[in-house]
């Protein structure tokens, strides 16, 4: 039988599948490789330039580095190069802010008086000087009275955010109060009399801290060393007032036991044992 001429072609598809293969043959590691090595370089030449420089060759690599510093003073501190010339923080001659410190000078009239913050500056000078006085007051009451003479070497004298400390230190020769009690030793009385002489001539506000050892107790005591620090604060402040320092002048009387010890090293020396009395400064809102 004859085929119609007329009948269309069959159309053939043919699907190819490629598989995936690595591209060059896994050049993707080079690309690694040369990040590190550009790291290396950079790091390499950064311990080159801070071996090779001074310190104000250095100071001027940070500013060339820093845009707005080195367009804030294009026109003032005479650079033109990177190491030419004088460096971009050296004196500059553009205004100041309140902030910034440079190298113009003020003159102020001699009749200017001063503000505030000078005038809370000279009435701190002259409390300071002042409880100098007192200290050496102490001293040479202490060293005048025999009986109590070798007691000098257990004061001692801080000048603090708080005011002047005087802190009366037990060794292992003496001791403010009969040991575990806050009942006053006949030499510790002696001793805290003296301290009130001068503490009674000015009118600054008094604080006293207790502090112990760290010994410890045993459960049958019914108390511990909080309540031994308390009490024996509360002694001095009561013995002091009794020679003659007005009760209104005690601000604060607190114990805190073995916590804040004078020899760290060694928590159970009996130079931790000690009575803390603090002279505040008079204008503590200005300090």
């Amino acid at each position: 039988m004859a085929a119609r001429p007329n009948m269309p072609r069959p159309i053939i598809v043919k699907k190819v599948i490629q598989e995936a293969h690595g591209g060059h043959h896994g050049g993707a590691w080079k690309v690694a490789y040369a990040d590190f090595v550009t790291a290396m370089m950079a790091f390499f030449l950064l311990m080159w330039l801070l071996g090779a420089t001074n310190e104000k060759q250095r100071k001027a690599l940070a500013d060339y580095f820093a845009p707005t510093i080195v367009q804030t003073k294009t026109d003032s501190a005479g650079s033109t190069g990177l190491f030419g010339g004088d460096s971009l923080v050296s004196a500059d001659k553009y205004p100041h802010g309140a902030a910034q410190t440079g190298t113009r000078s003020m003159t102020i009239p001699r009749d200017a008086t001063g503000g505030p913050r000078e005038a809370s500056g000279r009435e701190r000078d002259a409390e300071s000087r002042k409880f100098n006085l007192i200290a050496q007051s102490l001293k040479d009451r202490i060293q005048a009275r025999g009986d109590i003479k070798r007691l000098a070497r257990n004061l001692r004298f801080t000048e603090t955010m708080e005011g002047l400390r005087i802190d009366v230190v037990d060794d292992a020769d003496f001791s403010m109060f009969a040991i575990g009690t806050s009942q006053l030793t006949p030499a510790g009385a002696r001793l805290f009399g003296e301290i009130a002489k001068p503490i009674a001539e000015v009118d600054n506000q008094v604080m006293i801290r207790g502090h112990t050892d760290a010994a410890p107790w045993s459960a049958k005591a019914g108390t511990n060393n909080w309540r031994l620090s308390v009490d024996r604060a509360e002694v001095t402040r009561h013995y002091l007032e009794f020679r003659g320092i007005a009760s209104d002048r005690f601000s604060r009387i607190e114990g805190v036991a073995d916590r804040e010890p004078y020899v760290p090293s060694d928590r159970f020396d009996p130079r931790n044992r000690r009575i803390s009395i603090t002279l505040g400064w008079r204008n503590p809102a200005r300090n």
